[in-house]
């Protein structure tokens, strides 16, 4: 679960290092328990790669269940090197290179991929360290004895700024390009140094504007000041490309970008109210989030909806739309769309749980027992967090079935293992008073 809950993440980050990092550690951890590889047919109902971004995220999921596969690791630096995501590419390149190098008989290929991926990142150092390898396995190879004189050279040119500079002062401007690396490395957020990031993300891309690896790094260079003026120029350079090339996943990074502002506004709303509680206005302002809220579920629920429209087999999509659609309280739409995606085993349980609710909120007290409690008897944890909500449904629809002895067992259930969930203890008291 967690596995699939990160890739869903990086699929709106694709390059957050740390959640990378983190996604790993837990697949190794998993490994170590003893975790199996991902099984043939759940391996098919994976999405197909529609871009190279969904190639790496498939490539890196399966990484997860063999943490240990180099053939994955290139697909997850390949897949990412296509997408634009460079500091993804700069992540997985090191653990793939020692991979390979720890192998009985390392793979040849892998080394020239490496270097020659390192190579067009201008990482010239890290390039002669893949071709050293490479060379280790064909000491004779004349061609790979001349590359490596090439990438020192490169190397020497480039820290040193040799051949641009008229001085030694000026070659010391390479101090500046250092420093500004480490800002844009450690995810500094301060305005000055992400607008040079913007800037020379948006030089390198007008240096070759059909590049689209480029151009993917500008936009993605433009979301992450999080503010409406940069999204708003990548929104506008996102609509002119897709006008050109009529091509969709251009559009549904337009959607992505209008449901982060969204979000971020209410999250501006969220902070207004929290501290307004001793305001004459506090209930006013309440119900301008609520009605803010409304108004962002309708707007995400029709981007979902485009997106399903132009993928029909994407199952994040048509969950998306189903939850938009419980949001938004219009269950009896929300059920059959639940009852699709729960077919999917990655959505199987948070579908099961939100259908038991809709058919509750729909008048359906019998369905939701039947549905929540089938999920119940599958899921193989107790006291988490998702074995805690659907107990807590369990007992609200066996409630609403009048069946109180057994919902009064669910509720208990759910106290013993968080005496504070939600309204529980009042849901105990009042039934077993005959309330």
């Amino acid at each position: 679960y967690s596995i699939e809950m990160f890739i869903q993440g990086l699929s709106y980050d694709p390059e957050n290092v740390e959640a990378h990092q983190t996604l790993r550690d837990i697949s190794l951890k998993r490994k170590a328990s003893g975790g199996k590889d991902m099984g043939m047919m759940d391996k098919m109902r994976m999405p197909k790669a529609k871009d190279d971004k969904q190639a790496m995220l498939n490539g890196e999921k399966l990484l997860a269940y063999s943490p240990g596969d180099s053939d994955r690791m290139l697909t997850v630096m390949q897949g990412a090197y296509r997408a634009g995501c460079y500091d993804t590419v700069l992540w997985i390149a090191p653990i793939l290179l020692r991979a390979n190098a720890d192998q009985k008989r390392p793979d040849f290929k892998k080394f020239l991929s490496l270097r020659d991926t390192y190579h067009a990142l201008e990482r010239y150092d890290n390039a002669a360290e893949a071709a050293q390898y490479a060379l280790t396995m064909r000491p004779d190879d004349m061609d790979l004895q001349q590359d490596m004189k090439n990438l020192a050279a490169k190397h020497t040119m480039k820290s040193g700024n040799y051949g641009i500079a008229k001085s030694f002062r000026e070659s010391m401007r390479d101090q500046e390009l250092q420093e500004r690396l480490l800002e844009q490395d450690k995810d500094v957020h301060a305005i000055d140094a992400l607008e040079r990031t913007i800037r020379d993300a948006e030089a390198t891309w007008k240096s070759d504007p059909e590049d689209q690896a480029k151009f993917i790094k500008y936009v993605d260079a433009l979301r992450r000041p999080e503010q409406d003026e940069y999204d708003d120029r990548a929104v506008q350079l996102l609509e002119d490309i897709y006008q050109k090339t009529n091509q969709f996943k251009w559009r549904q990074r337009i959607g992505e970008i209008r449901m982060g502002q969204l979000n971020r506004q209410e999250r501006a709303l969220r902070a207004d109210v929290e501290a307004s509680k001793n305001s004459p206005d506090y209930q006013e302002q309440l119900n301008q989030l609520r009605d803010y809220r409304i108004k962002r579920a309708n707007t995400e629920l029709q981007e979902f909806q485009l997106v399903l429209e132009h993928y029909p087999t994407d199952s994040n999509a048509r969950y998306q739309v189903a939850a938009r659609l419980f949001q938004l309280g219009k269950f009896q739409d929300a059920i059959p769309v639940f009852q699709h995606v729960r077919n999917d085993p990655k959505y199987r349980v948070n579908a099961s749980i939100l259908l038991g609710q809709a058919f509750l909120m729909a008048g359906y007290a019998d369905e939701a027992v039947d549905t929540i409690k089938a999920v119940i008897d599958e899921y193989p944890n107790r006291g988490d967090e998702r074995s805690i909500d659907m107990f807590y449904w369990y007992g609200r629809a066996l409630e609403e079935k009048k069946d109180t002895a057994a919902a009064i067992k669910a509720y208990s259930q759910v106290a013993q293992w968080n005496f504070n969930y939600r309204d529980v203890q009042t849901r105990i008291t009042k039934l077993r008073s005959g309330g």
